[in-house]
């Protein structure tokens, strides 16, 4: 009687160990925001020098955008040497920098206006 005993016990377990091997892991949940890219490049436009159509573009962003946004903007500018060095390069600084796009390839384009 033991013996049939100990031999179901060990044919549950055994089941038991093989069920739960089969169940598939479940995936991570996938974030609500997608990373930012790495910067891998940096270019220094002037708002003069961008087409006409291009400069209509920047300025309905910059209308709809308020100035904390702007504020914001220039804030990581400032806390990223490698964007505030290219600015400074160029003998600007993050108070000329009125928009800023980022491809998926890491290209940041920073948009910059001289004070009229």
């Amino acid at each position: 009687m033991r013996k049939i005993i100990v031999l179901a016990a060990a044919a549950t377990l055994a089941s038991a160990t093989v069920a739960g091997a089969q169940q598939q892991p479940k995936p991570a949940a996938p974030s609500a925001q997608p990373a930012a890219p790495a910067i891998q490049s940096v270019n220094i436009v002037d708002f003069s020098e961008l087409p006409q159509a291009t400069q209509t573009q920047v300025n309905q962003v910059i209308a709809k955008r308020g100035d904390a946004a702007l504020q914001k903007l220039r804030s990581s500018i400032d806390a990223t040497p490698q964007l505030k060095s290219a600015l400074e390069a160029k003998g600007l600084t993050s108070a000329q920098v009125v928009a800023a796009s980022m491809t998926t390839n890491g290209a940041l384009t920073l948009v910059t206006k001289k004070a009229s």
